[in-house]
């Protein structure tokens, strides 16, 4: 069975309030840690606590008002424009702290973000006008003076305008509340979750006012509206009894990961299948909240991810009889309805999970690594013998793939599994995996049509990698993985290598070639010139050119390869290369390298280091095996950084022997 792929999300709302949330999302959660740290300082040592004591209760306020924002600030600040842009909006999130009575979780939100990007457009301006000598001066002081104008900004009109709205927003709960009317909220909420909306109502406004009534009484409700694993559970339970084909197989495994680790969007396929079923989490969910109203109970601080286990972390001590009542109820009230829709309604053939994982990822705009391992785990049968990954040119880009995932298949015990790198014009329908970038997955698609496919967006250190293991792990170690089973496969290996073009071949068989010295002292410059992607590819093009490894017309095929598909490999790496039928313009096997310590700009991405590469008979193959070890070793990445000439990167790349 072949895993689909997911389609780039269409451009409206919904899409822009995901990447809104999703921002969010990443100034909230990486901080959870320091909320937990809060949250367990509040539980003991308060005058309420399980442990009262008063001089460490003064930890409470200071770690509220100015240690959590601050954080947050930094973090948006830095997602923005790195370090500098941490700092920056860090010290602009100062003014709202100060210009404000209440917990600054909003501001912080808008002014890390805002001044870091003032001071982005600040730099651009005068990036390379800069006189040497001058680049620190320069760079302290704007960010001094950028920082000190935003808070000052923050504190005088962002503050009191957060404030006005979080005291809004509040009066709004508490009229639900006094009307009994906050269970109503499910309805918005539980379908948000499966839109992948509910990042930007979670933390963007339920997070802020749950930290803030939190501080004063001690505990919110409002942290549970939107984690209570109780609506998911149900569901997944009522699946697993009257469910059936995959979705029945795997609601167990779904309903563990969901209920203990948190993961609330592993159930979301599961109402996708069935859309009507969504009125089981949301009549869950309002169920849970109705209890949490009657029992008065709440959570000190955000339950993240939704775990049961992070709920009962953060749970406060005279709520825990309500919190497990509110996830009992609403289990039960979302089992009972989906187990009646599900025993019920019409059964159609186009229940299928894995169709439904593909609609949940197209919404998300990016792949499920919880859900698609579930699934993908059960479309393939027998033990995996053939993994390959396919690129336009089977050159650069899947050389490098294979050569990160090779690595990573061997330090799993699975030597036996062969790994190599094709052209996609040479793909043969013989692999068992066949793993390309995204864009280029629908190409392959009909070359391999037996093959589980797998779409990555980032060459280097993909998370779908170690999805690839697991699968790996798990396929060929079931009980059929056995002698009997090995045999035939043993038997397919000659035909898949007879199939096989000379650019599928593996990194180490080339490991014997490199007497037409690929890389030399010619092809390393330590300093490069240029200032964005299309000026370093003609950079490096001529260090191909000057060495005769080229003609003119294969850099330009370099910029043609870039417009279909980014060579940015991940870890500050870029490798330029032309297309397959650019390789008749290549005269000789050549590696060029160039690097660039202030980094460049390559499509989004932060670029340091830009290998060009050309390649005949895969002679080139070696040089990027190298190359694949070092970009996932942070040291070595470091001592490319810091390497101060040419001989020192041509150790690191494999001790290759210069002219």
């Amino acid at each position: 069975m072949e895993t689909e792929t997911v389609e780039k999300p269409r451009a409206g709302l919904r899409v822009g309030v995901q990447k809104f949330g999703t921002f969010l999302s990443g100034m909230i959660m990486p901080n959870i840690g320091a909320f937990i740290a809060w949250g367990l300082i509040t539980a003991l040592f308060i005058p309420d606590g399980f442990l009262p004591n008063e001089k460490l209760a003064l930890l409470v306020s200071p770690m509220i008002t100015f240690l959590l924002p601050l954080l947050i600030g930094y973090t948006g600040g830095h997602a923005i424009h790195g370090l500098r842009g941490g700092v920056v909006g860090a010290a602009a999130t100062m003014g709202v702290i100060v210009g404000t009575d209440i917990p600054m979780f909003i501001g912080a939100m808008i002014m890390g973000p805002l001044a870091a990007w003032v001071m982005k457009k600040l730099d651009t301006l005068w990036e390379g006008r800069i006189k040497p000598g001058f680049e620190m001066l320069v760079n302290n002081f704007s960010a001094g003076i950028v920082a000190a104008i935003m808070a000052i900004f923050g504190m005088l009109l962002v503050g009191p305008a957060v404030k006005a709205f979080s005291q809004g927003a509040a009066a709004a709960v508490d009229f639900l509340v006094q009307h009994g009317l906050l269970p109503l909220t499910s309805i918005l909420i539980e379908p948000a979750k499966i839109l992948f909306l509910n990042n930007a109502i979670n933390h963007g406004i339920l997070t802020p006012l749950g930290t803030e009534e939190s501080l004063q009484t001690g505990k919110s409700l409002l942290f549970m509206l939107e984690s209570n694993p109780g609506p998911g559970l149900g569901l997944l339970l009522a699946y697993t009894i009257f469910g059936r084909g995959m979705a029945r197989a795997s609601a167990p495994g779904a309903a563990l990961i969901q209920f203990v680790g948190g993961i609330h969007e592993i159930y979301f396929p599961y109402v996708l299948m069935k859309p009507v079923i969504v009125l089981a989490p949301i009549l869950g969910g309002m169920t849970g909240v109705f209890t949490l109203v009657i029992t008065g109970a709440g959570l000190r601080s955000p339950a993240a991810p939704g775990s049961i286990l992070a709920i009962y972390a953060a749970t406060a001590s005279d709520s825990y009889l309500g919190v497990t009542l509110s996830v009992l109820f609403a289990a039960i009230v979302s089992f009972v309805v989906a187990a009646v829709i599900l025993k019920f309604a019409k059964q159609s053939e186009g229940d299928e999970l894995g169709e439904a994982t593909s609609k949940m990822e197209a919404m998300k705009g990016k792949k499920s690594s919880v859900a698609s391992a579930l699934v993908t785990a059960g479309a393939i049968s027998g033990p995996i013998r053939s993994v390959v990954f396919a690129c336009d040119a089977g050159m650069g880009s899947s050389a490098m793939g294979a050569s990160v995932l090779r690595n990573k298949i061997k330090e799993a015990g699975f030597g036996d599994v062969k790994v190599t790198n094709s052209a996609i014009a040479n793909l043969s329908d013989t692999y068992d995996i066949v793993v390309t970038h995204q864009d280029l997955t629908d190409r392959a698609k009909p070359k391999t049509q037996s093959a589980t496919h797998v779409s990555v967006d980032n060459f280097m250190n993909s998370p779908r990698y170690d999805e690839i293991v697991e699968l790996v792990r798990t396929s060929n170690t079931a009980p059929d993985d056995s002698a009997t089973s090995a045999a035939p496969a043993a038997a397919a290996a000659p035909v898949a290598a007879a199939n096989t073009e000379p650019e599928a071949t593996e990194v180490q068989d080339s490991e014997a070639q490199g007497a037409n010295n690929v890389i030399d002292s010619d092809g390393v410059v330590l300093e490069g010139s240029a200032t964005e992607r299309d000026g370093a590819i003609n950079e490096v093009g001529q260090l191909l050119l000057a060495r005769g490894a080229v003609d003119a017309d294969y850099v330009a095929a370099m910029h043609e390869r870039e417009t279909s598909v980014s060579t940015y490999m991940g870890n500050f790496l870029a490798i330029p290369h032309g297309t397959n039928e650019a390789k008749e313009h290549i005269n000789h096997s050549a590696v060029a390298v160039i690097r660039y310590s202030q980094g460049i700009d390559w499509g989004g991405k932060d670029v340091k280091f830009v290998v060009g590469i050309a390649g005949l008979n895969n002679e080139h193959l070696k040089i990027l095996s190298s190359i694949a070890k070092i970009f996932t070793n942070k040291e070595q990445v470091a001592q490319l950084e810091q390497a101060t000439s040419v001989q020192e990167i041509l150790d690191l790349f494999g001790k290759v022997n210069t002219k």
